[in-house]
């Protein structure tokens, strides 16, 4: 870029659900750069703190945030950032959805419950999103229909089903997100 050159526009993007859903899984599968990830072990000291159920085998957690990068073209850059999902660290939250134009809230059928917050957090703040169902290995237990009752979401929500870690799906979410943007209507100022 030349000093002449405008800097291209930002867009955040934040991903939110449960504990161990696939957050920094669809940021690593869609980033071009590699991307910071703040994934620490499981510790004893978190026995009887997090909920482990249906992800029993996981032993690494995000305890402050993913962050990933796509450049669209020499106009826009999206940035990606993936919130920790226990609810111990939910207040990090509030800090991460500045900026965001919209966000994704990822969800895992055989645990739906997990992401109520992550809905509810976009619900009572306005903000524009999507939803994901992560199909780990294939495993979806319920119908679109099962899945929009389930969580309550307005029809108007788009909702998807893949696997985060294909990039083909993650960026499908994305994409999905931005015409969600754009078939939204203009804030009244």
């Amino acid at each position: 870029m030349t000093s002449s050159q405008a800097a291209p526009a930002a867009v955040k993007i934040l991903i939110a659900g449960g504990f161990g859903v696939g957050k920094t899984t669809m940021v690593g599968a869609v980033s071009e750069v590699t991307p910071l990830s703040t994934e620490e072990y499981l510790t004893q000291a978190s026995v009887g703190v997090d909920d482990l159920a249906g992800v029993d085998q996981k032993d690494t957690t995000t305890v402050a945030l993913d962050f990933g990068r796509i450049t669209v073209n020499d106009e826009l850059v999206v940035y990606l950032f993936g919130t920790p999902g226990q609810e111990r660290f939910w207040f990090m939250w509030n800090d991460l959805v500045n900026g965001a134009l919209g966000g994704v809230v990822i969800a895992d059928t055989r645990r739906l419950e997990t992401s109520f917050a992550s809905i509810d957090f976009y619900e009572s703040r306005n903000i524009p999103f999507v939803v994901a169902i992560n199909c780990f290995h294939g495993h979806n237990t319920r119908t679109p229909d099962e899945i929009r009752a389930a969580l309550d979401l307005d029809p108007q929500v788009p909702l998807l089903i893949g696997d985060v870690r294909q990039r083909a799906f993650s960026r499908d979410v994305l994409l999905a997100l931005v015409d969600h943007l754009m078939g939204l209507p203009a804030a009244a100022g």
